[in-house]
């Protein structure tokens, strides 16, 4: 019998769901999987041999019997293809390349010297190459690319500004997307932050959620209902020239006390120079000196951990999320800032929505951005639930 294009995409949306609960559920069987998503077992038995086939999910041996036959029990093969992230950043970049679940199976470092779009975009093309060239075998090889960058980015994929990397309408996708396939990701930072937080770190128990990006400036992600949200507010992006201060420092956007003069791993170097001069310790040797006792290192990082209060205290007091995650560099700092950030809020946030909103620190560090920009392409891949495995190669061999 010919099957319609409206069961044909019945199957797949079914194939897709049955995906998703053995991702979600693992290890179960198909008697449970029919029963947590109400399809006859007919049906899933079919999909899920297909997604056997596929190389998808595997059978890993009998479960608990409940009274007749063990049933055979099913788990997901996060193995069967790899994702790769990578985080833009103003020194660096950091790259993962992590499997189907978001291990990290490699990492990568990269300083930058030269922010010049020709020059990161190789530094992009070597770092994929050098993964590609050290995969495991599997079906499916590198299913996708997620990556983050510093500013604006459009719909279409294109840098429309990154102000940090002196950036404006970069293209960034056609160049890679004519090496490296179509399931390229691009997208803000602080965006992707979000999502690698949402899935894998802080904010996993959360539905809504605002992810601080907080490194040279403040960005922000939002997640709403456990979705990304994608708004034209400015809490959906550069929050971090919210105004804190009538007369503040000088921002790079032109006015005057914004968030991310006071309160930004930037704030914290310039204050630092006035101190030590020219020679500063960078984040890294602060945090060592303040734990070390240096009066000096600790009396900074108490003020910015107070600036930053005050615009988390702003947030809290305007949107009221359950949750905000505080990532990037200056996490590195958060056992040195809570203390006076958390003395501000408690300052100058309503009670009845501070009881409301949590505030914590990355789980995933430095890692957050780099981690759900290699979700993207992940998200997409098992979106597709009959993909093709790769060709044979001495790079990616397929099964």
């Amino acid at each position: 019998m010919k099957i319609t294009g409206d069961q044909q995409l019945i199957k797949k949306m079914n194939k897709t769901i049955v995906l998703d609960t053995i991702r979600q559920r693992q290890p179960l069987s198909r008697a449970d999987i029919s029963a947590a998503i109400g399809l006859n077992k007919a049906t899933v038995s079919s999909l899920v041999s297909e997604l056997i086939d596929s190389h998808l999910v595997t059978e890993i041996g009998p479960g608990e019997s409940s009274g007749g036959r063990k049933p055979t029990l099913l788990l997901f093969n996060r193995s069967a293809g790899y994702a790769i992230g990578i985080d833009i950043r103003v020194n660096d970049l950091l790259a993962v390349l992590v499997d189907l679940e978001g291990h990290v199976l490699q990492e990568k470092l990269v300083p930058l010297s030269d922010f010049s779009p020709e020059h990161v975009l190789e530094q992009i093309r070597q770092t994929i190459r050098q993964f590609k060239e050290q995969l495991p075998e599997s079906p499916y090889g590198i299913v996708g690319i997620g990556i983050g960058v510093p500013g604006l980015v459009d719909d279409k994929s294109r840098v429309i500004s990154a102000p940090n990397l002196d950036w404006n309408k970069v293209e960034l996708y056609e160049p890679l997307a004519s090496e490296f396939g179509a399931n390229l990701h691009i997208d803000n930072e602080a965006n992707a932050g979000a999502i690698g937080e949402k899935l894998f770190g802080a904010g996993r128990e959360a539905q809504n959620l605002i992810y601080l990006s907080i490194g040279i400036g403040i960005g922000s992600g939002i997640i709403v209902g456990g979705e990304l949200y994608r708004g034209t507010s400015n809490f959906s992006g550069e929050v971090g020239h919210m105004t804190i201060t009538e007369n503040g420092p000088l921002c790079r956007c032109g006015n005057r006390g914004c968030w991310e003069t006071l309160a930004s791993e930037k704030a914290l170097l310039d204050r630092a120079a006035k101190l030590w001069g020219d020679k500063h310790p960078d984040l890294e040797e602060m945090i060592q000196l303040a734990h070390s006792g240096d009066s000096r290192a600790i009396e900074l990082l108490n003020e910015i951990g107070a600036q930053l209060g005050v615009g988390l205290a702003n947030l809290v007091n305007i949107l009221n999320p359950e949750l905000i995650v505080i990532g990037n560099r200056l996490s590195l700092a958060g056992d040195l800032i809570q203390d006076a950030m958390l003395r501000t809020i408690e300052n100058r946030s309503l009670s009845y929505h501070r009881k409301k909103s949590g505030v914590a620190f990355a789980n995933l560090g430095i890692r957050s951005t780099a981690l759900g920009a290699a979700s993207m392409p992940i998200t997409a891949f098992l979106s597709e639930p009959d993909p093709v495995p790769v060709q044979e190669s001495s790079s990616t061999a397929g099964l």
